[in-house]
């Protein structure tokens, strides 16, 4: 009886994430993220449709399970860490990283980023915003400019707003940002890092290594997008702990 119930709740979870990354495909870029849900939860149903023959098969079967907890523990890990806040709304700077873009039009990830940044930036009416993001495949102009018409659009003064427009990765956002705003201040700052929960761990490992002074500020993710977006997130901190960036 409970082999059965393992065997149909891992067959339907992962017909349900696939499910939920081809529903994303209509509103978010393909990327990484979407191969790894997509591996995962192939994975999910063939464990399901040979779970019999694994379990007489010891050690296969802790080294899947070893495998399993071991990704997950860190994707609870990632959404735990995220969701603490350690703003003091004190801050020098802001650092609002980028998340792909359409055409001209913010994703709903990124706008939750840039929402949590307004949100800031009322708090804190003294910090400067360095908006963060190059030209991506699938834009028509940089995320930096992008964000930056929302974040005016939203009621953040045109002047306190600094663009960066060049990178293509959450360690170049960072590398190029703390370029920008060593030139703006004369001596030690402090910035608080603004991205989604799950990116949060990897941001300000990638922050400090470059020997930023930071806090961090997490904004949420839609339901809808965990499977890919912490996938995704699981693989590149594994990369980060490997190979450092």
């Amino acid at each position: 009886m409970i082999m059965k119930i393992v065997k149909t709740s891992l067959i339907s979870l992962g017909i349900f994430t696939i499910m939920l990354t081809i529903i994303n495909l209509f509103f978010a870029n393909f990327n990484f993220g979407f191969i790894m849900a997509i591996g995962i939860s192939c994975f999910f149903i063939a464990c399901g449709l040979l779970l019999e023959k694994l379990v007489k098969i010891k050690w296969l079967a802790f080294c899947v399970l070893a495998g399993s907890l071991f990704i997950f523990g860190t994707m609870v890990f990632l959404g735990i860490y995220g969701s603490i806040s350690t703003a003091t709304f004190n801050e020098d700077a802001v650092i609002v990283l980028g998340a792909g873009i359409k055409g001209e039009t913010i994703p709903r990830m990124l706008a939750h980023r840039l929402d949590r940044a307004v949100e800031y930036s009322v708090q804190n009416p003294y910090a400067v915003i360095v908006v963060s993001g190059g030209l991506g495949s699938e834009a028509d102009i940089t995320e930096a400019l992008a964000m930056k018409r929302y974040l005016v659009a939203n009621g953040v003064p045109e002047e306190r707003i600094i663009k960066e427009e060049e990178s293509t990765s959450t360690f170049e956002n960072l590398a190029f940002s703390k370029e920008i705003l060593d030139t703006v201040f004369d001596e030690q700052y402090k910035i608080v890092i603004i991205t989604n929960n799950f990116h949060i761990f990897r941001s300000v490992q990638l922050a400090r290594s470059l020997g930023l002074d930071v806090n961090h500020c997490g904004a949420v993710v839609d339901v809808i997008s965990v499977p890919i977006n912490f996938s995704r997130e699981v693989a590149a901190v594994f990369q980060m702990w490997v190979f450092g960036i």
